[in-house]
């Protein structure tokens, strides 16, 4: 059974997105939910090194810490993390592929959709 998907957006950055999406997280695993985070691409430089050596967002293993699970790095398929005028480093499911000003969008699309396809036939809700 495929996995069902709630979808929160905010009008700007730090409005609060990622706290509420922590709540949410943390009320449907209490409520016996299986439950995951996804962003399929986050751009930031705060980022976090999980288990098996790959890197991922850290609202993202907030949000995976929430739900009472392991960071995963499906749950952040893209991070772009900025490194100069109009240039970010890409990390793909957690390994940097290089340093990009275009064409960002067609890894994106890629990585999102394994990670999609993957995460809905795990979860009850992603």
């Amino acid at each position: 059974m495929r996995g069902k998907s709630l979808m929160i957006q905010g009008t700007a950055s730090s409005v609060g997105k990622s706290v509420l999406c922590c709540a949410l997280l943390r009320i449907l695993r209490q409520d016996g939910l299986r439950v995951a985070p996804f962003k399929a691409q986050n751009m930031s430089l705060n980022s976090f090194v999980t288990r098996d050596g790959r890197e991922m967002g850290r609202a993202q293993v907030a949000q995976a810490q929430a739900a009472g699970m392991e960071p995963d790095v499906r749950m952040n398929p893209v991070l772009l993390k900025p490194t100069g005028d109009r240039r970010s480093q890409v990390i793909v499911e957690g390994r940097a592929v290089g340093s990009m000003t275009r064409n960002i969008s067609r890894i994106c699309e890629g990585a999102s959709g394994r990670s999609t396809d993957s995460l809905s036939g795990t979860w009850t809700a992603w």
